[in-house]
């Protein structure tokens, strides 16, 4: 990409006069803009550069990146058709290995993209809840605390709380997380999304009660137990992203399950020792 940003700097210093093109009604993405021998720069050519420029580009009109563009495009094919032919061994396997991962790429994000609709998400959903209904009752903590980075600190904070100051008014002055802005309030969690010592101590405690200091790698803390609650399914949209991300994952995988059985492959790597996978100076001919 940097190459290609000053490829096209240059290009907008110093544009050269290109043929006219037919200012078509209703160009299309195969609208040709420029011929190189027998190969045509389409305007589908242009927009996609376009699209890939750098943050820099972004604000320039586009009355002076298209000629830019189309006369970048135009000396790329020239010095292409001029060195395809001479690339070295270490460049061929370069430009094939990024083509292998480009087009797999867009096998892939194709067969995600199709796989999510809202009946296979609905679908995803009903059998999440049923899962989450046949599994054991989940409790779920509300709390709040207040972290500070040493234990003569948290003792102070203690001994004021044993004099009756108010939990989130402490938490706003002296909690050093985010949390403090909230006055410690964590909202609600479940088991396992804590760390350890601190779940542990949530857990010992009835709702209302606040905790003697526990150590961190965070630091020190107290923490006020608010309540408790059983879990309950979540709405659909509450874990939307996380079915679709699913759904995605199995669509790539079925894929690639699919496409190797039905394909020839003869993996031969085991003949091979696995040091020369190191051995960059077989690429210079």
């Amino acid at each position: 990409m940097k190459k290609s940003a000053h490829f096209l700097a240059a290009a907008c210093l110093c544009v050269l006069s290109l043929p006219a093109v037919a200012q078509d009604e209703t160009p299309e993405a195969g609208t040709v803009l420029a011929t190189v021998g027998t190969q045509e720069i389409t305007l589908g050519h242009a927009i996609a550069m376009r699209a890939a420029l750098p943050e820099q580009f972004r604000d320039v009109p586009d009355e002076t990146l298209f000629p830019a563009i189309v006369e970048q495009l135009i000396e790329q094919e020239l010095l292409n058709q001029f060195h395809a032919d001479d690339l070295s061994l270490r460049e061929r396997v370069t430009l094939e290995n990024e083509n292998r991962n480009f087009v797999a790429n867009s096998a892939l994000m194709a067969a995600a993209e199709a796989a999510v609709t809202d009946d296979t998400i609905q679908q995803a959903y009903d059998a999440f809840a049923a899962q989450f209904d046949e599994g054991e009752p989940q409790t779920e903590y509300n709390a709040a605390h207040i972290l500070v980075e040493t234990e003569e600190e948290i003792q102070s904070i203690v001994a004021d709380l044993d004099g009756g100051a108010d939990f989130a008014d402490l938490a706003a002055e002296h909690s050093i997380d985010g949390s403090s802005a909230e006055g410690g309030d964590l909202g609600w969690f479940s088991e396992g999304m804590m760390i350890e010592p601190f779940e542990e101590a949530v857990m010992a405690l009835e709702p209302g009660q606040i905790s003697d200091p526990v150590e961190t790698r965070f630091g020190w803390h107290v923490i006020h137990l608010k309540d408790t609650r059983t879990a309950s399914v979540p709405e659909l949209d509450e874990v939307r992203e996380d079915l679709t991300n699913e759904i995605q994952r199995e669509a790539a995988r079925a894929l690639l399950s699919r496409l190797r059985d039905d394909a020839e492959i003869d993996n031969r790597s085991d003949s091979v020792d696995p040091e020369h996978l190191g051995r960059t100076e077989l690429l210079d001919e």
